[in-house]
């Protein structure tokens, strides 16, 4: 017999943008809320400890460890996407890197016919979220839960490299989240007392104890349930039981940008044709669900170096132990670091009028197996990433099936615009030439990746088909706007069907010029309040 709930919201996926509107929308005592997460509690210390990072990038139980489908132009490369399956999502598992974007992200948000999206409107969602360390200003807040900090260890190589970049011509910036964001620097990050602050643990649990919250993990939402063109509420299934949730007011997707198409499509809307292949009854034929498919794509830099510049060594074997207890002891040592330790934003090609490329410096290099694992090279080493800001691609979201259990077909179409490898051949130019520039390049012993001999715009290319990766922010498959692909009017409601609204990444029109976590987390707390202005009064 399947069970039978109500709720006044029901906010499905406790990511980062789910833990965000859990805890706005209980904040109303007369209001219920149900939050279904489909992995469990994040429990494990991993999620916890900074450089656990490395941990549950990998597949496993607290993250869906998704593959694109094979990339024609990457070598037919399937390409590995970690997306958290815990409470707090992929903002329990990522590198804790908090960066905005540019205002000209979201100013083009605006003149695609996202009203009340410019840089000026989404500022003070920035704001209400930040508990900035440096105190509350015109431009940060400090009252909010989620913990925006300095990096804790002041590496060497990580100075280096930002003296060497100010001697290219990029100038120092204290603060990326400024409005101006080219120059180089050191990125805040989302970590507090040496533990991370994912939304979980800065939204969610904080209020766990309210009367009028359930939190259900380990519940995978299935379909979306329709009265018409209403939604009416979700039926999931938990620990082997079918439960059917209503939802007096709204359902509210926040699955991401994988998971939140998928259950629009499994519910009956989205490209009907599709649909159809898959024998499910369309509700809404809405083209643009799972289309617009952006991400940041990235490819190592890798230099061997004198040891005292790296942290390969400290990081494995017994050095590893003596970090731990460090760690345990007082908070203490290299388990406090994130995932970058000094940030470039940089223009790569002549034409950009702002920064068009990402770099992330790491004082340590490693490696990306096929299936996801990480592992630290044995010699010396240390990294900067190259990621591409704003590409040309456009990739799509397809069922696998017409079974909720199945995972989702993942077609990104890396690189299929040749302005996209140019942008990142440059790119890796520039942090050649960073490498080569005193006083970084007095500690640097050898190229190890590409090498050397990579010197032509041919060979930088091969080596780019070879190694990029996915820097992990995909956004867009629910993309607000007025055209006719279109999936989300500029309230995050799904265009076409009533009580039902998108809250996650999936509702960018294009993608922000930086890490994405910080927005996601803007779009969440912009949700809520759009949600509780509509409430009945």
């Amino acid at each position: 017999m399947t069970q039978t709930e109500q709720y006044d919201y029901i906010i499905i996926g406790a990511g980062s943008a789910g833990c965000v509107l859990a805890n706005r929308l209980s904040a109303d005592p007369s209001t219920s809320v149900l939050l279904l997460e489909a992995g469990p509690e994040d429990k494990s210390m991993w999620l916890k400890i900074p450089a656990g990072t490395t941990k549950v990038f990998q597949p496993g139980p607290l993250n869906w460890g998704y593959f694109t489908e094979p990339e024609p132009s990457l070598r037919g490369r399937k390409i590995y996407w970690p997306r958290g399956k815990t409470l707090g999502g992929s903002s329990s598992i990522n590198g804790m890197v908090y960066l905005r974007g540019h205002p000209e992200d979201y100013d083009q948000w605006e003149r695609l016919g996202c009203s009340g999206w410019g840089w000026k409107d989404v500022m003070p969602h920035f704001r209400r979220s930040e508990d900035q360390q440096h105190g509350a200003s015109e431009l940060h807040g400090a009252d909010g839960p989620l913990a925006v900090t300095d990096p804790v260890i002041d590496d060497i190589a990580g100075r280096l490299f930002i003296e060497s970049a100010m001697n290219t011509g990029l100038p120092l910036r204290k603060d990326f989240n400024d409005g101006i964001q080219e120059g180089v620097g050191r990125a805040q990050v989302t970590i507090r007392q040496g533990r991370r602050s994912s939304t979980s643990i800065a939204f969610l649990h904080p209020i766990r104890d309210r009367a009028n919250l359930r939190v259900a993990v380990e519940a995978l939402a299935e379909r979306v349930l329709l009265q018409g063109v209403r939604a009416t509420g979700v039926r999931y299934t938990q620990g082997g039981t079918s439960k059917v949730a209503v939802a007096r007011r709204e359902v509210i997707l926040c699955g991401g940008v994988i998971n939140s198409p998928q259950l629009l499509m499994l519910s009956g809307i989205g490209p009907a044709a599709h649909l159809r292949e898959h024998g499910i009854e369309v509700a809404l034929d809405l083209p643009g669900v799972g289309e617009n498919l952006q991400d940041h794509l990235y490819v190592y830099y890798v230099a061997k170096c004198e040891k005292s510049l790296s942290l390969n060594h400290r990081l494995s074997g017994p050095s590893l132990y003596l970090e731990a207890l460090k760690y345990f002891a007082n908070r203490s040592g290299y388990l406090n670091i994130g995932a970058v330790q000094a940030t470039a934003f940089a223009r790569a090609v002549p034409q950009a009028t702002r920064p068009d490329v990402e770099v992330s410096f790491r004082p340590m290099s490693l490696g990306i197996s096929k299936n996801g694992t990480i592992s630290l090279d044995k010699f010396p080493g240390i990294n900067a990433s190259c990621s591409l800001l704003r590409p040309q691609a456009r990739g799509r979201i397809r069922l696998g099936s017409a079974n909720p259990h199945d995972y989702p077909l993942i077609y990104a179409n890396y690189l299929d615009n040749p302005a996209d490898l140019r942008v990142m051949r440059e790119g890796l130019r520039w942090i050649r030439r960073t490498f080569e520039t005193e006083p970084l390049s007095r500690f640097i012993s050898s190229e190890h990746a590409p090498g050397e001999a990579v010197q032509s715009d041919s060979e930088w290319e091969n080596f780019i088909r070879d190694a990029a990766q996915s820097v992990y922010h995909p956004v867009g498959t629910c993309a607000m706007g007025t055209d006719h692909m279109a999936v989300l009017d500029h309230e995050l409601r799904v265009r076409g069907i009533d009580g039902l609204r998108v809250v996650d990444a999936s509702v960018m029109p294009r993608i922000t010029s930086s890490n994405t976590n910080a927005p996601t987390i803007m779009i969440g707390e912009k949700g809520a309040e759009m949600i509780r202005a509509a409430a009945p009064k």
